[in-house]
């Protein structure tokens, strides 16, 4: 290359690298804008009132459920029953709560035999009024259950015993019998 053919390039290549000082500026101006946007956002969010959340403050407290009557506790005995091949027991006898309280206990079956078998839970309650107060959340009774063989599990039940629970009714008793929903039927000689 001659002297001439740099002389030629020099312009060429100037302009090449004022334009990559202008893209690089370019690029470091669009990571700071993007990096501001957030503080930024928040501050606008804040002014206008929009989708402005609550800072965290020593002085709220946190949110109560109203509908828990504190002024009574009410016995809940829990029973499991079998009907089949198998061992079902609650995993607790019994627990106090206040009416309108979230409780859950647990229900534990084992399966004894060398076979698959399908199930159902059927509640009873006592006293008999008390059941139309007992309400359940989630509970193994509401959907048939299929147990492999020597499978053992443990089955909860969500409830809440409603605050119009009569005054004079200060235990209840959850019993559940568990029994074997089309077990083995022996064949008619």
């Amino acid at each position: 290359m001659t002297d001439t053919d740099k002389k030629a390039l020099s312009p060429e290549r100037r302009l090449n690298r004022q334009m990559l000082g202008k893209l690089l500026v370019i690029a470091v101006l669009m990571f700071g804008f993007g990096y501001a946007l957030i503080p930024v956002y928040k501050k606008i969010c804040e002014v206008t009132g929009v989708n402005f959340l609550t800072p965290k403050d020593a002085t709220v407290e946190a949110p109560t459920n109203t509908q828990i009557d504190k002024s009574r506790t009410v016995t809940i005995e829990f029973d499991g029953n079998a009907q089949g091949p198998w061992r079902f027991r609650p995993t607790v006898a019994s627990m106090k709560v206040h009416p309108g309280e979230m409780t859950q206990v647990l229900y534990e079956v084992v399966n004894t035999q060398a076979r698959s078998v399908d199930a159902q839970a059927i509640p009873s309650y006592a006293p008999q009024q008390s059941a139309a107060f007992f309400k359940k959340v989630e509970c193994f009774c509401f959907t048939q259950q299929t147990l492999g063989p020597n499978e053992a599990k443990q089955m909860p039940v969500v409830f809440y015993i409603d605050p119009a629970l009569p005054k004079d009714v200060t235990t209840i008793t959850l019993s559940y019998t568990f029994f074997e929903i089309g077990g083995q039927v022996k064949k008619a000689s």
